[in-house]
């Protein structure tokens, strides 16, 4: 994505992320600054995939290798964005409302009038 200007924004960063069911940790399948950020999160947006905006991480994270599991020291801030994902919504590509009370929901009455 480029300024509105028409300029490119040289000290952006991006980081896509996989992870899946045989794999220990998250593992770096596409990372870039530059134009290659923008390319990436341009190539994110159009296929449905959600965008998380951290810079402080995409910075670490783009010092990793390509095919490289996230370090463990990183776990928490990655779990924070599996999180953040739960409650997306791709339809509208905006968080959805989440629960905060914290206690767990009230039983719903059968029509008879019974708990269930």
């Amino acid at each position: 994505m480029s300024r509105s200007d028409g300029r490119r924004n040289p000290s952006k960063k991006a980081v896509a992320l996989q992870y899946g069911a045989g794999d220990s940790a998250p593992v770096i399948v596409a990372s870039g600054m530059g134009y290659m950020a923008e390319k990436i999160v341009e190539a994110a947006a159009d296929n449905g995939v959600p965008i998380y905006e951290d810079n402080s991480l995409a910075t670490i994270l783009t010092q990793l290798q390509l095919g490289q599991e996230v370090p463990e020291e990183l776990y928490k801030a990655i779990v924070e964005i599996y999180v953040y994902f739960l409650h997306f919504d791709p339809k509208t590509g905006e968080q959805r409302a989440q629960e905060s009370s914290g206690a767990p929901p009230e039983p719903e009455a059968a029509p008879d009038g019974e708990e269930r």
